[in-house]
């Protein structure tokens, strides 16, 4: 391994942040932290009529909610920059030069369509539709040259593919090997001056000094072009990881048809950065202890390459979900708060004002409730009892214990009405009293209760219930079930 090292993620503008590229730029960023590296985002934007600005910000935006910070990029800089490839066109064009100069890459005189009829002929012939110099070189005529000439058209560039055997020792996958005459001579420049995929993400990973390419393993088939490459320009040749798909629970790739594929959609319903964070390095990953739940610094420090399976991980929501639920119990209460905020004012329970006013009052409420959700988007549901009106029916005792219920629920509403102090101690004190005195059935006292307050059987601890709805909405609600003016 080089001194420092260097890896690099670099996604197209083209949508939103898949998770599976998530967990390729975060298995890359904690590569790179793990061993005091750099971490380089480059934007491969040279699909012009896809790419959008948008999107780029977006991408980034995604990535910093997860955590992941670069050290060079669009938007930081570097000394190797500049960090979008349509801003490297000159780069690219003045490289590919080199290999035609060194007789390792020709020119092309032939329109699309030509090059696209003669891979048909090959392939209607049974042959695999691989090029060579002497095939393609019935293009390049003085007429068909000046032709392209007059029309101001550029020829394509062809690389010269050896012809010979490569061999790839993959950092998870193993020993790889590419037989001779897997692919002909390939296309590096098209004929508006734009790089093939291949050739640009060679040339940049050889000028940003890229020491390992960590991705996915649907990159597997490029790199045979790509170790040509290098090997063309006598550049080093990194070492390469290549992490096995996400899969769905039904074992196919995962897709929109899977449910939320995007870091935008997981952050939108309510996961927590960490929580995704934790959950996406688990992709594949596994702690050497069996540990789940783990924090950033954890992580990164027990992140390496050699515990990354070679097996295809599975994207379980369930689990996904689960993880998030610890986290929102365990998280500061303060940070809960200010994440919860904005979904409750989306819910239209609150406005910002209010929840600044009240935040006290807030941060209680929504403490009563997280113990129950997975994602921060269900506490609104939950916390509906505390801002909107419930129907009540009226209490129909029939039995001498449902009476006694009746009396408790009788006493405690006239209780706590002159109750000194509003508190959880003094409504635990009145309660206890009551249940003292008057002996009813404990179960069916605070199932009753419960469902006069929240016209549910179950929510809240109790307590915090009659607490946080307040003396008023406490009485009123009783008012209605007893039916007393």
């Amino acid at each position: 391994m080089m001194n420092m090292i260097r890896v690099r993620f670099a996604p197209s503008p083209t949508g939103y942040l898949h998770v599976g590229g998530a967990r390729t730029a975060l298995f890359n960023y904690l590569f790179a932290k793990h061993y005091d590296g750099k971490f380089v985002l480059r934007i491969e934007d040279t699909d012009v009529s896809r790419s959008t600005k948008e999107y780029e910000e977006q991408l980034m935006e995604s990535l910093l909610w997860m955590g992941i910070t670069w050290d060079e990029g669009p938007d930081v800089g570097g000394e190797t920059g500049p960090y979008r490839q349509t801003e490297r066109t000159d780069i690219y064009v003045k490289m590919v030069e080199e290999l035609i100069n060194s007789g390792k890459a020709y020119r092309v005189y032939a329109y699309p369509e030509e090059i696209e009829t003669l891979h048909d002929d090959l392939l209607s012939q049974g042959k695999p539709p691989h090029y060579d110099q002497q095939m393609l070189e019935k293009f390049n005529t003085s007429e068909r040259k000046k032709e392209f000439e007059d029309k101001g058209l550029n020829p394509v560039v062809f690389f010269k593919m050896p012809r010979k055997e490569y061999r790839l020792v993959d950092l998870i996958k193993g020993e790889v090997i590419f037989k001779e005459g897997s692919i002909g001579d390939f296309v590096i420049l098209r004929s508006n001056n734009q790089p093939i995929y291949n050739f640009a993400v060679v040339v940049d990973d050889i000028l940003m000094e890229i020491t390992h390419v960590i991705r996915g393993d649907d990159h597997l088939s490029n790199t045979l072009r790509q170790l040509a490459l290098y090997e063309a320009f006598e550049a080093p040749i990194p070492f390469f990881a290549h992490v096995s798909m996400i899969l769905g629970p039904d074992g196919k790739k995962l897709s929109k048809r899977h449910g939320d594929t995007s870091v935008e959609q997981f952050r939108d319903k309510g996961f927590l950065p960490e929580a995704f964070f934790n959950f996406l390095t688990l992709l594949g990953w596994s702690h050497p202890e069996g540990k789940e739940i783990l924090s950033y610094g954890e992580i990164i420090e027990s992140f390496t390459i050699d515990r990354v399976n070679t097996s295809a991980a599975i994207f379980d929501e369930a689990k996904a979900r689960w993880m998030n639920g610890v986290y929102i119990r365990e998280t500061d209460l303060d940070r809960i708060t200010d994440l919860t905020i904005p979904f409750l004012v989306r819910a239209g329970l609150i406005t910002l004002e209010e929840a600044n006013a009240n935040r006290k009052w807030l941060k209680r409420a929504i403490d009563s409730v997280r113990k129950g959700v997975e994602l921060l988007q269900e506490i609104p549901e939950k916390m509906k009892l505390y801002f909107e009106e419930i129907q009540v029916k009226p209490l129909r005792p029939e039995n001498e214990e449902q009476r006694k219920v009746f009396r408790s629920l009788e006493a405690f509403k006239d209780r706590i009405e002159y109750l000194n102090s509003w508190s959880n101690e003094e409504i635990v004190s009145t309660i206890k009293e009551i249940l003292k005195e008057i002996k009813p059935d404990r179960k069916a006292f605070y199932m009753s209760l419960r469902h006069v307050l929240t016209a549910s059987e179950e929510g809240p601890e109790l307590v915090d219930v009659v607490f946080l709805l307040g003396r008023n909405k406490t009485l009123h609600r009783l008012q209605q079930a007893l039916r007393l003016p």
